[in-house]
Formats: structure tokens, C-alpha cells, sequence
């Protein structure tokens, strides 16, 4: 039997249930098997590092991928789901290293790689339950039990077959390359890697001289921020085509040689030197100059100490004379082999060690760091006289990704993948990707694959992946393996374990008479392994070939957009050299979460809440659904704020399950009051007559198709808010219009009709939620499924929501003339409500009539056809359609967007505003129409105009009326007071009032005294009226929770602080209570607006009876022709004209700036109007206490630079 819903859900400890629910009856694992022989879904999940906790940008990535393999499995696919782990690397040699001192090569010689890697091995999973936790509360299926491991000997062993096919086809070479170099490591880097964390720091800014052999008086300047790099220097490149000057340096006296358009690099005024020679770099080439420093002087008979050319040489830097280091620099290292300065054999000119600090050779800074060195290596140039200028200079460099620290660029043998000769091919196949959004694909990851580089794929370290190349001492004779078997064979020995430690030993006999051959020491960039997962992960092709051949390429991956440099590129490079095709069909490409400030995420800063309390406070599907409701699932950046997941459980879960609850309750009073028990079977359910079942049906089964189509696109951020809207569709629309419906005040048969209704809509909105909100749909469906006919169930097992296949459009349901007739009257309603809120008038209060003006006679049909819900929703006695707009006296006027022409239009924004007020309402009328207005010669669109209705003042009578429109239809409500309806409005009231007293009292018995008076519209923001009792004195006021409405809202401690400063209260130790309780800190202070706080300092204030209305006297504020600012969102505010009553009184001047300030306008000039024509302005003559409890509406003036 279905269950009774209680009132009051804790979101979070239901979700424990349902998680033991699923564990119980091991449900992931059942949805595997029942899928079993269903077509292939194939998943890639990129594999973490254990070595951290699980983190914001884990989770979404994590959230993106269940929906979509959730939703690949109710869709008919079977989806193996294998959770993966990345356990060799930098990450994990690096905590190692932190934690046991290790500063470089040496240490770990003396401990030995055995101790090392062991070390390394019992970190590697240290955070691997929190992430299991963590990864399982969130809701996600995926199998842990089945995961693959980097460290897996049979992982480690598809490795090397990959490495091998690679090496086969001449695809791997060794070479010295200038790299990216972290010296924290003590190892290169990959080009993507360098790029992944670059950071803005100050540099030395150094000018040095280079005195030329031929006249030692002449020098060429060259410009350097790596003074470190100079000890190395072996040559100066200048650009052949150029201009250059030979200048006298009038202060210094000195000749100098540097490209003439540099010259303001060096001086401010072209006083302070004469240009005595000009001639083009050309000339330049092949002069001697005298070396900085002797170290490597003895290169000086290869050609070094000379000047070369090179157009790369550039004129937006430095001084056109770049020095060159070879092998501190891509470029050095290219030109001085061009000019061979350099040989491949030769010794490098590289004195600086893995740890980055100087070796032996440069004598005067041995040991030092290179970067601490800078400052001696200045110090040393200004001392010999080769110092021109030195100062600081701030630029982006390149950090190392897990360290943190400076990278520096070093020459380095390493082992390479052959990448540049592949570049077309590459594009190729990403063009076959599907990549979502589409814009990734075209320019982030395209643009990278155009400049890719041979891939540095070796790392001087010791755990991860050893490359399995055994070679002779003179490096002429090489042999790949590339199985374990293979190495036994050639080895003679037993292998059960890939690491260096079981392996380094091992040799293998010379088949060239060379001896034996020894493994090389270098390990697999982890890029490496993981851009081999999807071999690795099946062991292919020692295993499972004929499945890998079947379901290759997969069908979905997903990460972060810093994955382009990384895992996706990796994939992507191995993938088309191994196969010729692209590694996956379709990938979705998530943003970054940030803080609330917008900085990095950050446990240094605790700068973002911990995950697990959010969880833990809102629960799975709050963050999940706040997640992909976001930029961030299109690529952008989310700033996360906790008060966005709140929103979600507030705004969007709360209400479906009040819904829910809802419909709950009506089928256990129908079954207790009709003793009819409620069923439901879709094939038996009878069409209804009722115009919203019809309509509320038909967008369910809209949704299903737009649902359909969408996700087959894998556009969730466009299902997402589709979603999210039918949920405020379905319970401020479709439940409000038929409460008494559902409750079956229309007889019995209108009941059922009614529940029918409304269970098929809640059933179809959880299975389509089910892959994006798993618990609260298993939640209600576990309830739901109890009211199906058992005779309709296709499904062969209904345990849980999850094994339910997704429902499949249902095209007879769909009446699209239905859909539109109920949009237009939503829009009615909608604009009705817009303006009692302008006027602070509640729907309690009956109104005479409202006027829907629409040029289509069709849509005013349509409109007619539900008058009754537009009477019942805005609470009026009539409704009265027409097509003629002048029969009412209505004109539209224009006022342009100030901001937005002003910054454009500049100086001739004057004359366009004065002509956009004198455009006639024809004209604006087509305008409205077309979108577009030539004033002025400028053309003009929406956003560059405000319309208003204006009535004519002597067409009799239309004064009465308020208008608002959108595209399509105009409204006027008649707000003209009238006592009996005050009266309804007041019954109301107290009507409403009793019922909540009733419910609190759970049906006692009520003694109900009732006294006549008049309740006027109040503030538009929630208030509370104050009395306070400090010192034994005692005195009024009122305070504004929030001002304007939706903003700067108030908690207990801001309450509080803001009454010490309005009301002189010195005591900061104060009690505020409503009636005889406290308020705590976890109080929410809007549902207290309207009531009387008590404020006490010592003892309390008498409980005393509220005022009905605010205790001062107050005006609305309606801001027109112009945004907020300062981060606030709300256009309608209220303003205090006195605090406390009969004091501190507001001036003209006060209100103009008080108004300026509750919008964040406190730069703009204001002016202010009695009615939203702006015709009737509130001046200095005007006495403040008129205006009580009326609407004052603001009017924002351009400014000087503006205009």
C-alpha cells in the first residue's frame, strides 16, 4: 500500500536510505546483468591520482559522466563502468620526496630505488576510501571492485606493446631538446605540461654589454630577465632585416649597437643620445665580441663569441641583440647548430645540475641555485663594467605543475614520439570527434594540435612505467620489448613485476658482439600510460582483442578543459599513430569550478566549503543538480557559492517533492473518503476534457522528445534548464490551477481524471530526472510505483527507477494549439502579477478588471478560452480582450538605455536621445515589431530602447489603469482602490491567518475576536518593527531585512550591528525576541517581515502587540531606465522616511541619495517621479510626508562620459 509523505523532508538522510537501498540489492551490479546482452556503450573514465582527496572539479567531471551512462543504460545500451586509477608519476614521487627530505638523484642512490619505490607504492592509494566515500555518496555508479590500475603489471605491460608498435614504426628517436625543466623533480617536462600552470612574477631586468673585438669602445646591448643563462652565453643573434644604430649614450659616453625601434627601451628622450651610424643587422653578422665571462672560452674555436642572424629576433622586446645560451633555449640551441657554434656531438655548454644549481665549471657560483644566483651574476657584471641598466620586469612564466616552483629551460637528452609529421592527421581525426561544446574542438584543442611538437615521453625518475629499451654503452645497438614474455625469452629470467626494481638488473645478450645490453634508466611520462588506457585497461592485446576490436572507439569521455593539453591530447596522438583513427566518438568538456571570489580553489586559502558538508547539509542531488545547471557544463567557469546548491533545494527539489506529497495526499483521501483505491494503467486512462490535464500532458511529452534529441547531442546544459523549468511548470502552474481539482471539490470522477493526470506527469519527470537527480526519483518512484496497475508493467524488473528504460515520446498527447493558448494566458498572468508588485499590491486584494490588448484576434481566442484561470490567478472580477490599444488611450513612448547608447554612440548621444523621445507611438510600434530604428543615422535595437505605455489624460477615465507588456500582448489593470474589495482583501487575510494558526495548533479549539480597520499595501522589501528596551529606556523603529528586494539581506549579527548604529544602543550584548523566543543565528528573518521584535539589553521589554503596519512612515521605489549596480540585482526597493518614528526625517537631498544608494547608483544622478510616465517629478517643494506609502519611481540621467 502506498505510503503516507511526511510534511518535512531531511534531503541528505533520506539519501542514506536510498544508498543502503541499492547496496542492499547490489542494484548497480543487477542493472549490468540485465543489460548484459544489449548493444555496447562504451566509457573511458580518465584515471586520478589517490594521492589527493576528491575535489569540486572531480565531482562535476564525475557527475557529467553517471548522467550520461546512466542515461546510455536506460536507453537500451549496456555500459560497462570501470573506475580508474593514475598511481605512478611526479604527484607521487613528490609527496615521497616531501615527506622523507629527498632533494635529489643522490639521496635516493643512497637509499636505494627498491626502498623508494616501495615508499612510493604504500602512498599510492592513501586517500583511495575517501574516494570510494565520497565518489559513491554523490551517487555515482561506477565499479570500483573491476578498476584498472597504472601500477597492474598486465596495465604496465599494454604499456609497453603500445611503446613498441610506436618504436616499430620509427616513431620513437633520442635526442637532446631544450626543455621545460622542473628542478624540484629533477626532471623535463612535456610541452603540455609546461603549459599547464603559468603564473605572473618579477623577473631581473638586465642590459648588458658585449664589447666588439674589432673596437672595444663599441658594444652591442643585449637584454636578458635569466641573468643565470649568462655564464653560458656563446654567441649574439640579431635580425638581418632590421634597422640598426651605432649611438653615442650621452650621459654614459659609451658607443652602442641595438635596433633602432628599441631604443625607447633604454631612454625616455631623445636627448639623451646621438644617433652617429644606421645599417641594417646584416652587417652585424659575423663580428667578434669579447665573452662576458672564461668558462667556456676554449669554445671560442668553434665559432663562439660571435654575432649570428635569425629573423626570429623580434622588435617588440628587449634591444633587438638577443644573447644566446644554446642549451638554455629552443631558439639559442637551433640558431647556434644553424651557424654550428654547436655539434650534436659536441659537449654540451650546460653547467647546471637535475636540482638546478650551478656545477663545478662556472667556479665563481658553484652549488648556487641558479635563480638565487641571478643577483650575484649582477652584482659581478656591474663590478667588470658590463652592466648597462638593471631593474625588474613582470611577465607570465611557466611553474611546474606539481611542485609549484620555477621551471627553467635545460638541454636534456631524452626519448621522443615522432608528433609534427602527424599534425594532418591529428586534425583529421579530431574532426571526426563530436565535441561538446563544438567550440572546443574548432579553437582550444584545434589550435594546440597545430602546433604539436614531438612528444617528450621519458622522465629521470623511478616510479612509473620503465621504457623498455635495452641498449649497448655506445647506445648503436637497441632492442624494444615489448611483452613480459618477450623479455624472459631474450633475458633468461622469470618477470612477474614491471618496476624498475624488478627489472634495472636484468641484461640482455649483444647480438653485434657488444656485450650485453642494459635497460636504459628512464621511465613513461604518466601522460604516457594514461593516454594508454584504453589498451592498458583490458590488457590488449594479450587479452580480450575481439572486445577491444568491437567496441573501440569509445562512444563517450569526459573531463576538464585543461585536459586538452593533457589526457584528450595523449589520447588523441596514440590513438592515431597506433590505429589511424580518433580515440573516441563523443566528449563532453567541462569549465572550471572556482571559489566565490573567483580565485583558484585553494586548501591553503579555505577558500570554498568542503564537499562532504555541503553533501552532507543539501544533499547529492542539490550539488549535482546545481552543478550541470551551471556555465560550467559549456565549457566556462563557475564561481561556486553554497547558496546556489541551497537555491536548488529550495527553489527546484522542495517544491517537486511538495508535489509529490501533494498527490500523495489526495490518493490516500480519496481512498479514505471514497473507499476507492487508485490505479494507474496508461493503456485503460481516459482522455480528459480538462483544458490544463490536456496542456500539462502534451509539455511532458514535448519534453520527452526535446529530451530525446538534446541528449543524443549530449547537450546537457540545454536539458538541464528544460528540466529544472517543467518542475516550476508542474507545481506553480499545473498543481496551483487544480488544487481544488485534486482535492476533489469537482466530484469524484474530476478527481480521479485530475490524479491520473498528474501521477503519469510525475512518474515521466523522474524517469527523465533519474540519471541526473538518483535519489529523490528513486525516492518517489519507490512510493509511485505502488499506485501501477500490475496488469500495465512492461518493464521485466521494476525494483528500482534505474532499471526502468526512459520513456519514449507519445505523439497523441502532444496538442502544440493547446501548448500556445496556455502560454499566452501564463504571459497574462505573469504581466498581471508584474505590475501588482509595481504597485505593492497583494493578490489578495480583488481588483475591478483587467484589459488584454493583442493585435490577433486568433491569440485573444485563445485567451478567452481560459479567462477563468486568469481570474482566479490574479484574483480579478473581469476580463476584457480587445485589439484596439487606442480605444484605451494608449501610446507608447521611448526612453533610451543611457549606459549602453552612451558608451557607443559618444558625443552624438545627445542629439539621438532627444530624437528618440520625440519618436512617435507609430513608429515605436514598428519598432516593436521589426526589432530595428534608424535615429539619427544610427541604428537601434532592443536593448538600446525602454517602451512605456502612456495613457492619453483625456480619454476619459484610462487613468485608472496600469500597463506592462512583452512581444506579444498588452495588459492594463484597473488599480483604481475600492472599499469592498479592500474588504475581500482584509477577509481574506484573516481567513488565511486563522488557517496557519489552526495548522500550528494542530485543530484546537480558537476564540477569534475580530476588529474592523484598513490594511494599505506595505513595503515592497520585508521589514520588521522594533521595540527596544536598553538602559530602562524604551523607544520604536523599524528596520529592512533586505533593500532592495532580493538583496543585501540581513542575519542576526548584521540585525543587530545595524540597530547599535540607527538606535545609539551602546550595550552590544543584546537578546532579539518575537514574542517570548530568542532569535538564533540559523533563524530566517524574512519569514518574520511584518511582525515586532523585541530588543533587550539587560531585562526584557514587555511582549506587546504589533502594529499592523510598518511603525514609520516608508516609500516603494521602482527603478526605470537603468540596471542596478554594485553587484545588486534588484529594481524595486523601499525607502524609510523617518527611523525611529518622528525623527531623523529625510530631505529632498536625502531621498536622491538614499535612492541612489539602495541600487548601487551612488555615481549617477537621479531624478524622481510619482508615476512611471515621468511626468509628475517629485521636487524640492514637495513635502516628504505626502509621499507615505506611495511608489516613487527612479530615473537615471546620463553621465558626462556617457554622452
Amino acid at each position: 500500500m502506498v505510503q503516507q509523505v511526511p510534511e518535512n523532508i531531511n534531503f541528505p538522510a533520506e539519501e542514506e536510505k536510498i544508498l543502503q537501498f541499492w547496496s542492499e540489492f547490489n542494484c548497480f551490479q543487477e542493472c549490468l546483468k540485465q543489460s548484459k546482452h544489449k548493444p555496447k556503450f562504451t566509457f573511458y573514465d580518465g584515471p586520478p591520482f589517490a594521492t589527493g582527496l576528491p575535489h569540486y572539479g572531480h565531482i562535476l567531471a564525475g557527475t557529467i559522466k553517471d548522467i550520461v551512462t546512466r542515461y546510455a543504460h536506460q536507453s537500451g545500451f549496456h555500459v560497462d563502468r570501470r573506475f580508474g586509477w593514475d598511481c605512478h608519476g611526479l604527484p607521487v614521487e613528490y609527496e615521497i620526496d616531501k615527506t622523507l627530505g629527498i632533494r635529489g638523484p643522490e639521496d635516493v642512490a643512497k637509499m636505494g630505488i627498491v626502498e623508494y619505490n616501495n615508499q612510493c607504492r604504500a602512498i599510492v592509494m592513501r586517500y583511495s576510501t575517501e574516494w570510494k566515500s565520497t565518489v559513491t555518496r554523490l551517487g555515482r555508479w561506477i565499479d570500483f571492485d573491476n578498476d584498472y590500475k597504472t601500477l597492474y603489471p598486465q596495465f604496465m605491460e599494454s604499456v609497453w606493446w603500445v611503446f613498441k608498435q610506436l618504436y616499430d614504426k620509427g616513431l620513437v628517436y633520442r635526442g637532446v631538446k631544450v626543455m621545460p625543466f622542473s628542478t624540484a623533480c629533477n626532471t623535463p617536462l612535456s610541452n603540455f605540461e609546461s603549459h599547464q600552470n603559468y603564473k605572473d612574477v618579477q623577473d631581473p631586468s638586465v642590459f648588458v654589454t658585449f664589447p666588439l673585438e674589432e673596437d672595444e669602445n663599441v658594444s652591442l646591448v643585449a637584454w636578458t630577465t635569466t641573468p643565470w643563462t649568462l655564464p653560458s652565453n656563446l654567441a649574439l643573434c640579431v635580425n638581418p632585416d632590421m634597422q640598426y644604430v651605432k649611438i653615442k649614450d650621452v650621459i654614459r659616453g659609451k658607443l652602442l649597437i641595438l635596433m633602432e625601434a628599441r631604443l625607447p627601451a633604454l631612454y625616455k628622450l631623445e636627448t639623451d643620445y646621438e644617433v652617429l651610424e644606421r645599417f641594417p643587422g646584416s652587417c652585424l653578422k659575423g663580428k667578434k665580441y669579447r665573452p662576458l665571462f672564461d668558462y667556456f672560452v676554449q669554445c671560442k674555436e668553434n665559432g663562439a663569441f660571435t654575432v649570428l642572424t635569425d629573423s626570429y629576433v623580434r622588435e617588440e622586446e628587449g634591444t633587438g641583440v638577443v644573447h644566446q645560451a644554446p642549451y638554455f633555449g629552443a631558439d639559442d640551441y637551433r640558431v647556434c647548430m644553424d651557424f654550428s657554434i654547436i655539434q650534436k656531438d659536441s659537449p654540451p655548454v650546460c653547467p647546471v645540475d637535475a636540482s638546478g644549481c650551478f656545477t663545478a665549471e662556472v667556479t665563481d657560483f658553484t652549488g648556487q641555485y641558479v635563480k638565487d644566483a641571478d643577483k650575484n651574476i649582477i652584482r659581478t657584471l656591474k663590478e667588470e663594467g658590463r652592466l648597462l641598466v638593471a631593474s625588474t620586469f613582470t611577465h607570465s612564466y611557466p611553474f611546474c605543475w606539481r611542485s609549484d616552483t620555477p621551471l627553467i629551460y635545460k638541454a636534456v637528452p631524452s626519448w621522443f614520439v615522432r608528433v609534427e609529421h602527424m599534425v594532418d592527421q591529428l586534425l583529421k581525426n579530431n574532426d571526426l570527434c563530436y565535441w561538446v561544446p563544438e567550440f572546443v574542438r574548432e579553437k582550444r584543442f584545434g589550435n594546440w594540435l597545430k602546433d604539436a611538437r614531438d612528444w617528450a615521453i621519458s622522465r629521470n625518475r623511478y616510479w612509473g612505467t620503465p621504457i623498455p629499451l635495452w641498449v649497448s654503452d655506445d647506445f648503436e645497438e637497441v632492442v624494444c620489448i615489448g611483452s613480459m614474455a618477450e623479455l624472459e625469452e631474450l633475458s633468461g629470467a622469470k618477470v612477474s613485476d614491471l618496476h624498475r626494481e624488478s627489472i634495472d638488473h636484468l641484461t640482455i645478450p649483444s647480438r653485434c658482439g657488444k656485450g650485453v645490453l642494459r635497460r636504459i634508466s628512464e621511465v613513461f611520462d604518466c601522460w604516457f600510460e594514461s593516454g594508454s588506457m584504453p589498451y592498458a585497461q583490458v590488457h590488449y592485446p594479450f587479452e580480450n582483442k575481439r572486445e577491444f576490436d568491437d567496441a573501440f572507439p569509445a562512444d563517450f569521455i569526459a573531463e576538464g578543459i585543461d585536459q586538452t593539453r593533457g589526457w584528450f591530447y595523449t589520447l588523441l596522438v596514440l590513438a592515431t599513430a597506433l590505429f589511424g583513427q580518433p580515440p573516441f566518438r563523443n566528449v563532453i568538456v567541462n569549465g572550471l569550478v572556482l571559489a566565490s571570489d573567483g580565485q583558484k580553489m585553494s586548501k591553503r586559502k579555505k577558500n570554498y566549503p568542503d564537499p562532504l558538508s555541503i553533501i552532507h547539509k543539501y544533499g547529492a542531488d542539490a550539488l549535482r543538480l546545481y552543478l550541470i545547471n551551471s556555465p560550467v557544463v559549456r565549457a566556462e567557469n563557475l564561481r561556486f557559492k553554497e547558496e546556489g546548491v541551497r537555491d536548488v533545494l529550495k527553489d527546484v527539489l522542495l517544491p517537486w517533492y511538495n508535489a509529490y506529497r501533494f498527490f500523495i495526499q489526495n490518493v490516500l483521501r480519496l481512498q479514505k473518503e471514497e473507499e476507492m483505491e487508485f490505479l494507474y494503467n496508461e493503456n485503460t486512462v481516459k482522455e480528459s476534457a480538462n483544458v490544463t490535464d490536456r496542456w500539462v500532458l502534451s509539455c511532458m511529452q514535448s519534453l520527452v522528445g526535446f529530451f530525446e534529441t538534446e541528449m543524443a547531442a549530449y547537450r546537457l546544459y540545454t536539458v538541464v534548464p528544460r528540466l529544472v523549468k517543467f518542475v516550476d511548470v508542474l507545481t506553480n502552474w499545473y498543481v496551483r490551477m487544480n488544487r481544488r481539482r485534486l482535492k476533489g471539490e469537482n466530484g469524484v470522477e474530476d478527481c480521479v481524471m485530475a490524479l491520473e493526470t498528474l501521477f503519469s506527469v510525475l512518474l515521466s519527470l523522474c524517469r527523465l530526472m533519474a540519471p541526473y537527480t538518483p535519489f529523490l526519483t528513486e525516492l518517489m518512484y519507490q512510493n509511485l510505483k505502488l499506485l501501477i496497475d500490475p496488469g500495465s508493467v512492461q518493464d521485466k524488473d521494476t525494483l528500482s527507477i534505474h532499471y526502468l528504460m526512459l520513456p519514449h515520446v507519445r505523439e497523441e498527447l502532444i496538442d502544440k494549439n493547446t501548448e500556445s493558448a496556455v502560454s499566452r494566458m501564463q504571459s497574462v498572468i505573469e504581466l498581471g502579477r508584474v505590475i501588482r508588485d509595481r504597485k505593492t499590491i497583494p493578490i489578495k486584494y480583488p481588483l475591478k478588471e483587467i484589459v488584454v490588448i493583442h493585435q490577433d484576434p486568433e491569440a485573444l481566442n485563445e485567451i478567452k478560452s481560459l479567462e477563468k484561470y486568469i481570474i482566479e490567478e490574479l484574483n480579478v472580477r473581469k476580463v476584457t480582450l480587445s485589439t484596439d490599444k487606442n480605444k484605451y488611450g494608449i501610446r507608447l513612448r521611448a526612453e533610451p538605455d543611457h549606459m549602453v547608447l552612451g558608451k557607443r554612440l559618444k558625443g552624438a548621444f545627445r542629439a539621438v536621445m532627444t530624437a528618440i523621445k520625440q519618436l512617435s507611438s507609430e513608429e515605436l510600434e514598428r519598432f516593436q515589431e521589426t526589432g530595428t530604428i534608424v535615429v539619427e543615422g544610427h541604428e537601434l535595437h532592443e536593448e538600446d530602447i525602454r517602451l512605456m505605455y502612456t495613457f492619453d489624460q483625456t480619454a476619459g477615465g484610462t487613468t485608472q489603469y496600469e500597463a506592462h507588456s512583452d512581444a506579444q500582448a498588452l495588459v492594463l489593470l484597473d488599480v483604481t482602490p475600492e472599499q469592498s474589495m479592500v474588504d475581500e482583501g482584509v477577509a481574506r487575510e484573516v481567513i488565511n491567518r486563522i488557517q496557519k494558526l489552526r495548522k500550528k495548533l494542530k485543530g484546537s479549539d480558537l476564540e477569534i475576536t475580530l476588529t474592523r480597520g484598513s490594511s494599505p499595501p506595505g513595503p515592497a522589501c520585508a521589514y520588521v518593527n522594533l521595540n527596544i528596551c536598553t538602559n530602562g529606556s524604551e523607544q520604536g523603529g523599524v528596520l529592512l531585512l533586505e533593500n532592495p528586494k532580493g538583496d543585501n539581506r540581513l542575519d542576526l549579527l548584521k540585525l543587530k550591528s545595524v540597530i547599535t548604529s540607527i538606535f545609539g544602543v551602546k550595550n552590544t550584548e543584546l537578546a532579539v525576541l518575537h514574542g517570548e523566543t530568542e532569535i538564533q543565528n540559523q533563524t530566517d528573518l524574512l519569514s518574520l517581515s511584518g511582525k515586532t521584535l523585541r530588543v533587550a539589553a539587560g531585562s526584557a521589554p514587555a511582549v506587546v502587540d504589533g502594529p499592523g503596519s510598518a511603525l514609520c512612515r516608508y516609500i516603494n521605489l521602482q527603478l526605470l531606465n537603468s540596471g542596478p549596480q554594485e553587484c545588486v540585482k534588484g529594481t524595486v526597493g523601499t525607502l524609510l522616511l523617518e527611523n525611529p518614528p518622528g525623527q531623523n526625517g529625510l530631505t529632498h537631498q536625502g531621498l536622491l541619495y538614499e535612492a541612489a544608494k539602495v541600487f548601487g547608483l551612488r555615481s549617477r544622478k537621479l531624478k524622481l517621479f510619482l508615476n512611471e510616465t515621468q511626468t509628475d517629478e517629485i521636487t524640492e517643494e514637495i513635502p516628504m510626508k505626502t509621499l507615505n506609502m506611495k511608489t516613487v519611481y527612479v530615473s537615471v540621467l546620463p553621465t558626462t562620459a556617457d554622452i
